[in-house]
C-alpha cells in the first residue's frame, strides 16, 4: 500500500514539475498532536511515530526522526522503500543537505504551505536556495487521499470563570495591549491552545489536547473566531455574543486575510503562523514579528487556575492509588500487560470528579521498554508485567480543574543494588530541581545542571529535557518556559506550571524516570535580589523500596519525609480505611 501511494506521488510530482515533496508531522496549527486530518506524514510512509519528516524525491524517499522512534520506524518502514534517517547522530544529513546532494540545481522542492510555519518555511528556503534549488507551496497529497478525514466537527464547550479565573474581554483586553506594545493592531492567532484561553472554550478536536480547530482574527476593535458552525452549540453561541466575539466560517479565514487594510500593523509569529495564510497577506501591510502576546500571559496561570492544579492532583493522586492498589495484586495472580495497565489506569481516572480525557498516551515500560524514552505499548509487541522487575509509569490527565502529568519509577519484585542507586540518582537531581531558590530572572536552563549534577559526576547523562510548561486543562506540553539544556531567554515568572523530571535509562535493561509539576511561586527578598521557588502540586509517593537511603543528605531525607507526610495528609480523607493503610506504607508513616 506504501508503495503504490509513493508511487501516485511521484506520478503527481512529475504532472507538476516537481522534483522534491516534502511531507512534515504538523498541521495547519503548528500543533504537537494532530487530528486525522492532516496526517498526511502517516499516509505517505505508513511510520505512525508523533515526530518526522518524509522527503520524496523520483527515485529516493526517506524518513528523519529523532532517537524516540528509531526502532519503532525501522520496523515500520520495513519494505515501504523509504530509507531511516537518525536525526541527531552525528553523519546523518538535514533534509536541506541530503535534497543538495540528491537533486541539481534549477530543480525545485514543494511543501504543503499549510503545514508549514512561517519560520520553517524560510528557513528551508534559504538552506535549498544555497544549492539553487527553489522552494514554493503545493498540497499533492489531497488530491492523492480519497477517503481523507474531515476536519473534526466535536461540539465545543465553555470554560466557566470558575475554572478559567478571568473573563474572556479582560483577557482579549490584555493581549490587545500587548499587541499595541509591539506597535501592532491586528494579529492572526492560529496556535489552537491559545485560542481556547483566550475565549474560555476547550473541545476535543484533537486526541488528548481540550482544543478547537479555529483560528481567531484579532484587531483593535474586532475579534472573529473562524470556525465551523456545527460545532457551536447554543450555550456557546451565548457565551460569544456576550464577549463580543463575532464568528465566520473556519476557511474564510483564508479569504478574510487577504482584505486586511493595507494601513494595518500586522504582529506574525513566525514560528506558529502557517506560510499559506502569511503570504496572502496584502503586500502594503505592515509585519512586526514577534512571538505571540498570548504565549507568556497563558503561561503565568491565575490563583483560581492554580487551585484548580491543586484539586485536580488531589483526585489524580486517589486514582492512581487505587490503580497501583489494584496493580499489586492483579500481577500476583494473572497475566496482565502493558496495554492492560494503560487502558485500567484510563479507567481509574476515568472515575474522578471533572475528568475528561487524559492529557498524552500512557507510557507503560516494563524492564527493558523503559528505556524507550516515548515508548507505546502495542497489543502485539507489549510485555506482560510479573512482580519482579521495574516498570516505568508516565500517564496524566485532563480535568475542567487543570491538567496533570506524573511519572513514578517502581520496583514490583525486590529491586538490586543498581537499580536503587541509578534510582536515587534521578531521585536527587529531581529533589535539587524541587526545593531550588533563584533569583528573579533565572532562566530553565540555569536550573538544568541541578537535576543532572550527581549523573554527570558518575559518568551518566539523559537526553530529553529536565521540565516542560503545562497548560491549565489545556496541552500537557506548552511553552514558552521549560527546563533544559538549550539556551531559552525566557525567565521563570510567578504561576509558570513545568515538570520536573530527570531520568537515567540503561538500554536493554531499564529505564528511571520520576516526575512532578511545579508551580513558580514567590520567595524571600534580601538585600541582594528578590527570590522564586516551586511549590510541587504532584500528589503520589516515589518508591521507597527503590530509595538508598545512605546516598541521600539529610535534608533530601527530609524533604522526602515531608512530601510523603503531605501527600498522605492531602489524600488520606479521600480514600477508604483499606486504601489509608495502603497509602500510609507506601508514604512509610508509621
Amino acid at each position: 500500500m506504501i508503495t503504490k501511494r509513493l508511487q501516485l506521488l511521484r506520478d503527481a510530482m512529475c504532472v507538476a514539475g516537481i522534483d522534491a515533496y516534502i511531507v512534515p508531522s504538523t498541521d495547519p496549527h503548528a500543533s504537537e498532536y494532530v487530528a486525522d486530518r492532516w496526517k498526511d506524514r502517516p499516509w505517505i510512509s505508513g511510520f505512525t511515530g508523533s515526530a518526522g519528516v518524509v522527503v520524496v524525491t523520483a527515485s529516493k524517499a526517506g524518513l528523519w526522526t529523532d532517537s524516540r522512534y528509531f526502532l519503532q520506524a525501522e520496523q515500520q518502514l520495513q519494505g515501504s522503500g523509504i530509507d531511516l534517517y537518525r536525526d541527531g547522530i552525528p553523519g546523518t544529513p538535514s533534509v536541506s543537505e541530503w535534497l543538495g546532494k540528491q537533486l541539481r540545481r534549477g530543480q525545485r522542492v514543494a511543501v504543503n504551505a499549510m503545514l508549514y510555519s512561517v519560520a520553517e518555511y524560510e528557513q528551508m528556503s534559504r538552506e535549498l536556495s544555497r544549492s539553487g534549488i527553489e522552494l514554493f507551496g503545493a498540497d499533492l497529497i489531497s488530491p492523492l487521499w480519497i477517503d481523507r478525514p474531515e476536519v473534526p466537527l466535536n461540539e465545543c464547550i465553555v470554560l466557566d470563570e470558575k475554572y478559567a479565573g478571568e473573563s474572556v474581554q479582560s483577557k482579549i483586553e490584555r493581549v490587545r495591549g500587548a499587541m499595541a506594545q509591539h506597535g501592532a493592531d491586528t494579529m492572526i492567532i492560529s496556535a489552537l491552545d491559545q485560542i481556547a484561553w483566550l475565549l474560555n472554550l476547550r473541545g476535543s478536536d484533537v486526541d488528548y489536547n481540550p482544543v478547537v480547530i479555529s483560528y481567531v482574527l484579532l484587531t483593535a476593535t474586532d475579534c472573529t473566531l473562524y470556525i465551523d458552525n456545527r460545532k457551536i452549540s447554543k450555550d456557546v453561541d451565548r457565551h460569544l455574543l456576550q464577549c463580543g466575539v463575532k464568528m465566520d466560517l473556519y476557511g474564510n479565514i483564508y479569504s478574510a486575510v487577504q482584505t486586511i487594510s493595507v494601513e494595518s500593523r500586522v504582529l506574525i509569529d513566525a514560528d506558529r503562523l502557517n506560510y499559506e495564510l502569511y503570504s496572502l497577506l496584502p503586500a502594503g501591510v505592515k509585519k512586526i514579528f514577534a512571538a505571540s502576546p498570548i504565549l507568556l500571559l497563558k503561561a503565568c496561570k491565575n490563583a483560581v487556575e492554580i487551585d484548580g492544579f491543586r484539586r485536580a492532583m488531589v483526585t489524580d493522586g486517589v486514582s492512581l492509588v487505587r490503580f497501583f492498589r489494584w496493580l499489586e495484586t492483579a500481577i500476583a495472580k494473572d497475566p496482565v500487560t502493558e496495554c492492560d495497565i494503560m487502558r485500567r489506569l484510563r479507567e481509574f481516572r476515568s472515575q474522578g470528579a471533572n475528568f475528561r480525557c487524559e492529557s498524552f498516551g500512557t507510557i507503560a515500560g516494563y524492564q527493558d521498554h523503559g528505556a524507550i524514552v516515548h515508548y507505546e505499548a502495542e497489543p502485539e509487541t507489549c510485555y506482560t508485567v510479573y512482580p519482579n522487575g521495574i516498570l516505568l509509569l508516565d500517564s496524566g490527565g485532563q480535568y475542567l480543574d487543570g491538567t496533570t502529568d506524573i511519572t513514578r519509577t517502581v520496583a514490583l519484585g525486590e529491586p538490586s543494588a543498581e537499580q536503587r542507586e541509578d534510582y536515587t540518582l534521578v531521585l536527587k537531581g529531581h529533589i535539587a530541581i524541587a526545593t531550588a531558590q533563584y533569583p528573579e530572572g533565572t532562566r530553565g536552563n540555569q536550573l538544568d545542571i541541578l537535576a543532572r549534577y550527581n549523573l554527570w559526576q558518575r559518568g551518566l547523562h539523559y537526553g530529553h529535557g529536565t521540565g516542560h510548561g503545562v497548560g491549565h486543562f489545556l496541552n500537557v506540553h506548552e511553552g514558552p518556559q521549560n527546563i533544559r539544556t538549550d539556551n531559552n531567554p525566557t525567565e521563570l515568572r510567578p504561576g509558570m506550571v513545568i515538570s520536573d523530571e530527570p531520568g537515567l535509562y540503561r538500554t536493554g535493561k531499564w529505564g528511571i524516570r520520576i516526575e512532578n509539576l511545579v508551580v513558580v511561586t514567590e520567595g524571600i527578598t534580601t538585600e541582594f535580589a528578590h527570590f522564586y521557588r516551586f511549590e510541587t502540586l504532584t500528589l503520589f509517593p516515589y518508591d521507597i523500596n527503590l530509595i538508598n537511603y545512605d546516598m541521600l543528605t539529610e535534608d533530601e531525607k527530609a524533604f522526602v519525609a515531608k512530601y510523603h507526610r503531605r501527600v498522605y495528609d492531602t489524600l488520606a480523607p479521600h480514600l477508604n480505611a483499606e486504601e489509608q493503610q495502603w497509602l500510609k506504607t507506601k508514604c512509610a508513616i508509621s
